[in-house]
């Protein structure tokens, strides 16, 4: 059993400089006490999932560019995050909103290359399966 993922839960990206907080919406889904819970669908970048400060992945094409400029020296740039596929494996058991929920041993992938996990999950109260 896993704590539920809810709206405040912080997230850390493996290429981002600094953690970021997840935000989802609250149309049709659950309610962890006062917040939405997340499901699988909540992956929907800056709607969901908020700039991780600055991004070091030299597949990002700005850090790219401005790595080549910099004459091969690796210049992170402001984070955009690039992704395009839910949260896996979502929990086994509990649906929300029609979808899995996310627990904390979900992970969501960015185009970029980096694996986003949480690291808090915004409420210590409803666990999941």
């Amino acid at each position: 059993m896993a704590t539920a993922v809810c709206t405040g839960a912080t997230m850390m990206c493996t290429f981002g400089a600094c953690p970021a907080t997840l935000n989802v919406l609250p149309a049709g889904q659950a309610m962890t006490p006062a917040v939405p819970s997340a499901n699988t669908l909540a992956f929907a970048p800056i709607a969901n999932i908020a700039p991780f400060g600055a991004c070091s992945s030299l597949a990002n094409p700005a850090v790219a560019a401005a790595t080549a400029a910099a004459l091969g020296v690796l210049t992170p740039m402001p984070c955009i995050p690039a992704t395009t596929a839910p949260w896996i494996p979502g929990a086994a058991v509990v649906i929300d909103g029609a979808m899995p929920a996310v627990d904390l041993a979900c992970k969501l992938t960015c185009a970029w290359g980096g694996v986003i996990s949480i690291l808090y999950p915004g409420q210590m109260t409803v666990i999941v399966q």
